[in-house]
């Protein structure tokens, strides 16, 4: 038997795990984590990598790293298109869905697009990211057995799964990001509440040489194929003609033989096409929430405690959401400058995002291709056309929410967090499709590409930063009170006209993962603020008549 002591240890080695162990990292805590597989699975999983995932895969240093894995290239367009077949008639198309990257153009609202890429090569992109930090141990092919914990940390019992040798970690807290079937959620009593296997469905990776050629439609990241015989979602996955294809299986009904599948393709597509099938993946439809996030010093992330149909693109990246959220409180808690109530605001931060997040995806799983099918769809002439027309004008509307999720992405707050500052001013309203950036405690900080050509978030630091939004305000009563209570502080200066508008106040204190966590124009109360926004204060700060400008 051999023995680690670490910081944290980290089980399940999947995008969560990999992104809380590069979070750690890149702040100098240690960090061990157990994967029982050697993740180099095939399958399709996530396949949309959104506007806020990329930010963070900038600020990781990766951004460039993971477009560069893109199977399909840095300028291949995140189109979504609707057809009756994949060789048949096209209903509507989503132009650049999800806000993909465009090159040579930039938004003001986000620092970075979101890339179509498979989650396998994002992980592997994570993995490398992580292997280069001193302090982080990544132990793939090792299972988790057991974990216990005691006033002073956590125990965890594993083995090599090839070896069969036992291995101990002692470790201050416990991370569990083992998914679905979660023995860490089992070890501490958690359970799933909510809709269980509501509906069945079937992915499947295949081989399909010269397919992508072949299409008539215009290169997308997803085809939705609409007909009564074989509805589907196929997407071009890889090189090589990897494509997904998925479909929904009735209740009840076992997995098909692969002749049955390829039969079932070949109607979906509209033509018989030379398929080799890689991979076939079951998968049920859930809607859960755990019932709790943590017991003491076990905390559980991603699908560990939540669960969602992955119509939206929202899984992965709302996993990578609470990897960022528990990556700098551990740290600071470890580190000595945050307080008691930094993690205990885990779960009051992440639980109403994983809320709205599973209400969207539910409502997006609502209107699948099965359900937009109608007589007369692939008919010639004037009739079928007026058909098409008027059910391209439905998915315009009804599929929106899907494919314009900006409100969503960047626009999901913490504005009743117990570590945000009220400023008295009434939340934002959150909106699925439309966002409107917004200062307001809790939520993302407004972002805008500077005169210089650098994104506003690559002047944020590792720890709190002080954005100043207009000339001749004074910072010194936050440098000094930083400084006193040894919490890493970023003074930031842009002088950039817009910025008192768009964030409504000359001063903000933005918090690691780039979300505010106070604004005003009066600094005299800043040790007060930055000891609510670091978890150690017993009582908010006042809320200061005219916080904003």
């Amino acid at each position: 038997m051999s023995a680690l002591d670490t910081e944290v240890l980290i089980v399940g080695g999947g995008p969560v795990g990999l992104a809380l162990a590069v979070e750690l990292g890149m702040r100098g805590i240690s960090a061990v984590l157990l994967e029982r597989s050697d993740r180099h699975a095939q399958q399709p999983r996530a396949k949309t990598t959104n506007v806020r995932s990329m930010e963070h895969m900038r600020r990781w240093g990766i951004a460039e790293r993971l477009r560069d894995q893109a199977p399909f290239g840095r300028a291949y367009g995140t189109d979504v298109v609707f057809a009756t077949r994949l060789f048949g008639h096209e209903l509507a198309c989503f132009d650049n869905a999800f806000f993909g990257q465009i090159p040579g153009r930039k938004d003001d609202r986000f620092a970075e697009g979101a890339q179509w890429i498979p989650q396998y090569k994002v992980e592997g992109v994570l993995r490398d990211r992580a292997a280069e930090f001193s302090s982080v141990t990544l132990r793939l092919g090792t299972q988790l057995d057991a974990i216990t914990q005691d006033a002073g940390g956590v125990t965890a019992q594993a083995h090599d799964v090839t070896s069969g040798r036992a291995l101990t970690i002692r470790a201050a807290y416990a991370i569990g990001a083992d998914g679905a079937r979660s023995r860490v959620r089992e070890a501490i009593g958690a359970r799933m509440e909510g809709s269980h296997a509501y509906a069945q469905h079937l992915n499947m990776v295949i081989r399909a040489p010269g397919l992508r050629d072949a299409v008539r439609h215009k290169p997308a990241i997803m085809y939705w194929l609409v007909n009564p015989e074989s509805p589907a979602v196929c997407s071009p996955m890889d090189d090589g003609d990897r494509w997904a294809f998925g479909c929904v299986l009735k209740p009840g009904e076992a997995v098909p033989d692969h002749d049955a599948l390829r039969a079932r393709m070949n109607l979906a597509f509209g033509r018989d096409i030379e398929a080799e099938i890689i991979v076939t993946d079951p998968w049920s439809a859930h809607s859960l929430i755990a019932d709790r996030y943590q017991e003491g010093r076990i905390i559980l992330a991603g699908d560990a405690c939540h669960l969602h149909p992955p119509f939206g693109g929202y899984g992965m990246n709302l996993g990578l959401g609470d990897a960022v959220d528990l990556g700098w409180k551990l740290a600071a808690t470890l580190q000595g400058w945050g307080g008691p109530a930094l993690l205990a605001s885990y779960e009051a931060e992440r639980r109403p995002v994983h809320h709205r997040v599973v209400n969207e995806a539910v409502a997006n799983h609502a209107l699948l291709p099965s359900d937009m099918a109608r007589p007369m769809l692939e008919d010639a002439g004037p009739a079928g056309e007026a058909v098409r027309a008027e059910l391209g004008t439905l998915i315009l509307a009804g599929k929106e929410r899907e494919f314009r999720t900006l409100g969503v992405v960047l626009g999901s707050g913490y504005p009743g967090s117990p570590i945000v500052v009220p400023d008295g001013s009434a939340a934002p309203v959150e909106h699925p499709t439309d966002y409107i950036p917004s200062a307001h405690p809790g939520y993302r900080a407004p972002h805008l590409w500077l005169a210089d050509g650098s994104s506003l978030f690559d002047h944020f630091g590792a720890g709190f930063s002080l954005l100043v939004t207009a000339p001749g305000v004074s910072a010194e009563a936050f440098t000094r009170a930083a400084a006193a209570a040894s919490v890493p502080l970023t003074l930031v200066t842009p002088a950039d006209t817009r910025l008192a508008a768009l964030y409504e106040a000359p001063l903000a204190l933005i918090r690691p993962d780039q979300h505010v966590a106070w604004r005003g124009q009066d600094a005299t109360q800043a040790a007060a603020i930055l000891d609510h926004a670091r978890g150690t204060a017993a009582t908010r700060p006042r809320i200061l008549e005219g916080a904003r400008a």
